[in-house]
């Protein structure tokens, strides 16, 4: 057990870490990108990168996800998914390359062909290292993991950034695309960790299809939905008001990515180990539950105060009209992370029919605010994000994890409750005593930041919140060991 905790503890450092680098090295070249290219150059990638985002669902249909759940895997396994994927990919390259005519028309905007032809090598690329990864995840080898992504992603920025002043304009975004997943590929086969047998079982896919059928039918229900208000706001309005709202909403991901994604992905297989162990289940998901909630609340708190400040220090004047975007994508944002660690409970215990039929009810009351978005645009489809995101990040997700490990629904509830008025009461003084102070932006940042952590931090610790406490016991010992460290140095 204590093992396990360790194991699980330095992949998550690791995985945590790692992504700060990765994501910080990314956005530092998305600001250079932002500062040199147009909003359209973005919004016409976005508009052929969502084609990829959903095909590429089918490249390996939740064989993926079925390794690193499936408690015992032979050989034989990860060799024959590493084919089928492999021939999955060859064949959403041609029929993506194929289909860019339709896709450009569909669009009414001719460059996306040549983008679309161009990016559906990813497919392919993305193929050969799949089943690596999943290997790495699967022995919660982030270490490794985590070095390679961070290379890859500093050698494609590079080349991003080096296109986009020689003048390249949107075809720099194209290539960092295609230099990351090359490079990627190049240095985990290089690693020399893994290597597929030539042998091939349609047996072996079988024996994984049951829970990765499922869990691929989720993937692409849930893929399709979140790249769909895209489509839509690619189809209905320019490649600028498109790019307008991408930057929002990659800012606001990477900002969701932060509070949870390490964990999130760390939990998957450390929950899939203790699956059987159910008091022990249960103690690992409230304790997760807990320090993602005062996290996350900490993060929408903070970003939704200095948004302005924020978006105008990153990516200058040009892309104002992102500012309301993103404030209002931020503050639907508490239900990803939530989400994310809930339906992780599904399929780390192999409910796979009940984690599909959770994705499709969500699916189904989330259309909603697409058809808000087709009728009446952008801004009532912001807000009406709000209101799915109470109904499906906060009931449903808690409904179905509180029946699987048999936890009240209150003991997942309020903690949700408590924090979030918190974080409320804690946003509201904050623009209270900051309103009439008129200062540089970065300082703007830095004041209204302090304040709202001074309030949010004093009010978490005044009424002893479980989320404020789980937070705690985490954070303090890996403080203690870093200043134990430093005094034996």
């Amino acid at each position: 057990m204590s093992s396990l905790k360790a194991q699980g503890t330095k992949a998550f450092i690791w995985d945590f870490f790692g992504k700060m680098a990765t994501h910080g090295m990314g956005f530092i070249v998305s600001i250079f990108l932002a500062r040199i290219l147009e909003p359209s150059d973005f919004g016409l990638v976005a508009m052929s990168m969502v084609i990829i985002a959903i095909a590429g669902i089918f490249s390996d249909i939740g064989l993926g996800g079925a390794l690193i759940q499936r408690r015992r895997v032979r050989p034989i396994h990860y060799s024959s998914v590493f084919y089928f994927n492999i021939f999955i990919g060859l064949f959403l390259t041609l029929v993506t390359y194929f289909s860019a005519p339709q896709i450009s028309k569909f669009y009414g905007n001719e460059q996306i062909l040549a983008l679309t032809e161009v990016l559906s090598i990813l497919f392919i690329i993305n193929a050969f290292s799949s089943v690596q990864s999943v290997r790495l995840r699967k022995e919660l080898n982030y270490t490794l993991l985590t070095k390679i992504t961070l290379i890859a992603s500093l050698i494609s920025g590079i080349v991003g950034i080096s296109l986009a002043f020689w003048g390249a304009g949107v075809w720099s975004l194209v290539a960092q695309a295609l230099t990351q997943g090359i490079i990627y590929n190049i240095l985990i086969w290089s690693a020399k960790h893994w290597r597929p047998s030539l042998e091939f079982s349609w047996k072996a896919l079988t024996q994984l299809w049951g829970y990765g059928f499922r869990m691929f039918l989720s993937s692409l229900l849930n893929t399709v939905y979140t790249q769909i208000d895209t489509i839509i706001i690619g189809k209905l309005f320019d490649s600028a008001t498109l790019g307008f709202f991408n930057r929002a909403k990659s800012l606001h991901g990477l900002a969701m990515q932060y509070s949870s994604s390490s964990l999130m992905a760390v939990l998957f297989p450390v929950l899939s180990k203790v699956q059987k162990d159910l008091p022990r289940f249960q103690n690992i998901v409230l304790k997760s539950l807990g320090i993602i909630n005062f996290i996350t609340f900490m993060l929408i708190g903070s970003l939704y105060l200095v948004s302005h400040e924020l978006i105008m220090i990153l990516y200058g004047e040009k892309w104002l009209q992102s500012v309301y975007y993103f404030k209002i994508l931020i503050l639907s944002g508490f239900a990803y992370p939530i989400s994310a660690l809930l339906v992780n409970v599904l399929s780390s215990r192999g409910n796979s029919k009940a984690f599909l039929r959770l994705e499709i009810y969500k699916k189904l009351i989330g259309s909603i605010s697409l058809i808000v978005l087709y009728f009446f645009g952008i801004e009532m489809f912001l807000y009406a994000l709000i209101v799915q995101a109470v109904i499906n990040g906060y009931i449903l997700n808690i409904l179905y994890a509180s029946r699987e490990i048999f936890v009240p629904f209150s003991q997942f509830s309020k903690p949700l409750l408590v924090q979030a008025a918190i974080a409320a009461t804690s946003i509201i003084l904050t623009i209270f005593f900051s309103k009439d102070i008129i200062l540089h932006d970065a300082i703007m940042i830095l004041i209204k930041g302090t304040m709202f952590l001074l309030f949010y931090v004093g009010f978490s610790y005044l009424f002893k919140t479980s989320s404020f406490r789980y937070f705690l016991e985490q954070i303090v010992p890996l403080i203690r060991k870093k200043l134990t460290n430093r005094t034996k140095d």
